[in-house]
């Protein structure tokens, strides 16, 4: 009404009431009457500001990079900012009156552009691509203490690098470099692979040679100790048959000196009994027959006697012109008389 209104603004804005070219009133999230015509109000954002940006630079080897990323910061001092831009805010149309706002964006952005160009220039290709996190630490580092920032009240929260990407060309090139030296890694795992699989059967061959080797060996230890313990076996079997051989022959040799010693024993018994004998003959010679026979008759069994009178009946049987015999006398020729009977008889 007659040129006054009434505004409110939220707490993520920070707003200077200007009149007159002065700061009547300043402060987040305000809210007072104006008189339209005579007042002036700058709007500017509190909270922080996430800009993405995409940019081309050139390697160190002259190829072309794109990159990509996003910064945040915020409007730390309100002051410098609205003497470099303008914030001048229409409360009718809901809307700034200049296009500045929208150029801190862009200031920023070019901030962090002139810092990459430098150092991208110093980078290979292959090195840029490699370096996101390294390039964006620098960056920040470097923007924070820049001196376009400061001036105009701006602080840079944070700064990011999602992807630092070739063109699609030399992404392909690389893609196939890359791919080559996968492939060839791979052969030579492969490779590295079967030669260690060869190695490793090479010592098994190698260890079963070793055990077939050491069982021979020791089949050889064992062939040889039975061999030497036969050997020694045969040894002693060998002594004790020299040893029987060498008794037996002490035996014979003994046994030949008895035999020697008993014919020579017999031989002179048998001198002797000759020479008795040639002595009694000797003795005999002179004697009558008839008494040696009663000699020889002497201590005869009475059958004997009997059958030696028979005997000389017969050779006198031309000259007997009887023989009487007595039953008794045949009796006593049919049952000889004991052993017993004829001791007694003795007795």
């Amino acid at each position: 009404m007659f040129g006054f209104r009434f505004v409110k603004f939220q707490p993520s804005e920070y707003v200077m009431k200007v009149k007159n070219g002065q700061v009547q009133r300043q402060g987040v999230g305000l809210s007072f009457y104006y008189y339209e015509p005579t007042t002036s109000v700058v709007v500017l954002p509190v909270s922080s500001v996430d800009v993405p940006f995409m940019f081309e630079e050139i390697t160190a080897d002259y190829q072309t990079v794109t990159v990509q990323g996003q910064l945040s910061y915020r409007i730390v001092d309100y002051m410098k900012i609205t003497q470099s831009l303008n914030y001048t805010y229409n409360l009718r149309k809901n809307r700034y009156i200049s296009d500045d706002p929208g150029k801190l964006d862009q200031r920023v952005i070019t901030t962090a552009k002139v810092l990459t160009k430098k150092h991208l220039e110093q980078m290979p290709l292959k090195e840029a691509i490699q370096s996101s996190e390294r390039l964006a630490s620098s960056m920040k580092r470097e923007v924070v203490q820049s001196e376009e920032l400061e001036k105009l009240g701006v602080e840079l929260m944070s700064l990011s690098i999602l992807a630092i990407l070739p063109n699609k060309e030399t992404m392909r090139a690389l893609e196939a470099q890359a791919r080559e030296e996968i492939l060839r890694q791979a052969d030579e795992a492969l490779y590295v692979r079967r030669n260690a699989s060869i190695e490793q059967e090479r010592k098994v061959k190698e260890n079963e040679l070793n055990t077939e080797i050491a069982v021979e060996t020791k089949k050889q230890q064992i062939r040889e100790t039975q061999l030497h313990a036969e050997r020694s076996v045969k040894q002693k079997q060998n002594e004790m048959e020299q040893e029987q051989l060498q008794f037996n022959t002490a035996m014979e040799e003994r046994k030949q000196q008895l035999i020697e010693l008993t014919i020579a024993n017999q031989n002179a018994e048998a001198d002797a009994k000759a020479y008795e004998i040639a002595a009694v003959m000797n003795s005999l010679q002179q004697v009558e027959p008839s008494v040696l026979q009663a000699m020889a008759n002497m201590g005869m069994n009475s059958d004997k006697l009997i059958a030696l009178a028979f005997q000389e009946l017969a050779e006198n049987a031309g000259k007997i012109g009887q023989l009487n015999i007595s039953p008794d006398l045949l009796q006593g020729l049919m049952n000889p008389p004991t052993r017993e009977q004829q001791g007694g008889r003795a007795r």
